[in-house]
């Protein structure tokens, strides 16, 4: 965030009763994880001597597959199942694996091992310390709940949060409007009392808004921020200068 886009605490941000935030992608390095079990799984699965010849093309291609099917689930477009089936499936496809040599327990192999993983965005711990102190904090993820309850766990932050909202018990995704006002029943908050914070345009920020909730987007890359999302972060520390 540039200076000019923070505002004065003391003027413009709403004083907030509760905060929820996204998992992966916001708290939880999910790219970084990935990337670390995927170079470890092509060396497992000897995938150079299937012909793929760079781990870099491969955890690419992956990436790009992964993100675009979770965009699909968030909506509701495709299964849980479908999802795992098909993320590396049409990666080995993509990058020109016959078939019959894909490995079949590739996806089992990373489901077990990714979510064991520890990497945080910087600053995580301290940034929830702080606000562990000021307000009820709480996690809504669209993540499936066996690898979530990992990550939590290994990584020690289920300590900073009263409630986990995991959408596959809910039965709703966010952006459905369903899921908020679900972790607000569960928080006993308010719209007006609540913000979201997550780095997901569609899911965490626009769901939350359009739900009638605040919103601040996490932009770690900074990509370009739309007009009509009104706050953005680049660093999770800068919640300790907001809140």
């Amino acid at each position: 965030m540039n200076n000019s886009e923070i505002p004065n605490p003391q003027s413009e941000i709403k004083q907030y009763t509760h905060i929820f935030f996204d998992l992966d992608h916001t708290i939880w390095d999910f790219d970084k994880n990935a990337e670390e079990t995927l170079h470890e799984l092509y060396g497992v699965y000897q995938l150079k001597d299937l012909g793929l010849h760079s781990a870099d093309l491969f955890i690419e291609t992956y990436t790009r597959n992964n993100h675009q099917l979770w965009a699909d689930y968030h909506l509701g477009k495709v299964t849980k199942q479908h999802l795992r089936e098909m993320r590396f499936k049409k990666t080995f496809l993509d990058l020109g694996l016959h078939p019959d040599v894909i490995p079949v327990a590739f996806e089992d192999d990373y489901v077990r091992i990714c979510p064991t993983k520890t990497n945080l965005f910087p600053d995580a711990h301290e940034t929830l310390q702080y606000l562990h102190g000021k307000y009820p904090l709480y996690l809504i993820s669209n993540g499936f709940k066996e690898s979530q309850d990992t990550k939590i766990n290994t990584t020690d932050i289920g300590k900073y949060f009263k409630g986990i909202i995991i959408s596959e018990l809910v039965g709703a995704n966010k952006p459905d409007k369903a899921i908020f006002q679900h972790a607000l029943d569960l928080a006993g908050a308010t719209k007006q009392g609540s913000l979201m914070i997550g780095d997901s345009l569609e899911a965490d920020v626009m769901g939350a808004l359009n739900f009638g909730m605040d919103a601040i987007y996490f932009n770690p890359l900074g990509l370009e921020k739309p007009a009509d999302v009104p706050m953005q972060i680049t660093r999770l520390k800068e919640l300790t200068l907001l809140l």
